[in-house]
């Protein structure tokens, strides 16, 4: 068993309240993405809130703002998710339709094996990635760092685009 586990987070900002009828096909969409990610090689585990998904967890103090929060086994584990799954993809490539534009709205960084990330420390992780940038303690997909273990880590091609 490995002794780290990759832990990311990712918020969002609708740019029209979550029920309303412009976001319906991305909110439709998210029990089955979900699905999919759960059902993923290398998925751990994911933060939920009331319902199935997280779109009630409060990240910050605008009510607009939404998070995705989740542990993988590894960087390749997260990534052929991410970047390789039809059905992400396609929500991912529409995005501008729902959320507006953020400079820094993903952050990924090792957690030893079990635990389990809290909002704060993932709002904490995304804080440090936007003031320092990528570092062992906070970074990308296109800068990842190795875990404390030495686990490897190669830099992944975004095709969300």
């Amino acid at each position: 068993m490995a002794a780290y586990e990759l832990a990311q987070m990712n918020i969002a900002r609708f740019r029209l309240p979550a029920d309303h009828v412009a976001n319906r096909d991305f909110m439709a969409a998210l029990d089955g993405v979900n699905a999919i990610a759960e059902a993923s090689d290398g998925f751990i585990w994911r933060l939920t809130g009331e319902g199935n998904d997280a779109t009630d967890v409060a990240v910050t103090d605008d009510p607009l703002v939404i998070p995705n929060m989740s542990v993988w086994r590894d960087l390749d584990a997260l990534a052929a998710f991410v970047y390789r799954q039809p059905e992400h993809l396609s929500i991912m490539r529409r995005r501008k339709e729902w959320f507006d534009h953020m400079a820094v709205y993903q952050v990924l960084w090792w957690v030893p094996a079990g635990h389990r990330p809290t909002v704060a420390e993932g709002m904490a992780r995304l804080a440090m990635l936007e003031a320092i940038g990528p570092g062992p303690e906070a970074f990308t997909f296109k800068q990842p760092f190795a875990a404390p273990d030495g686990t490897p880590a190669s830099p992944v091609q975004d095709e969300c685009a």
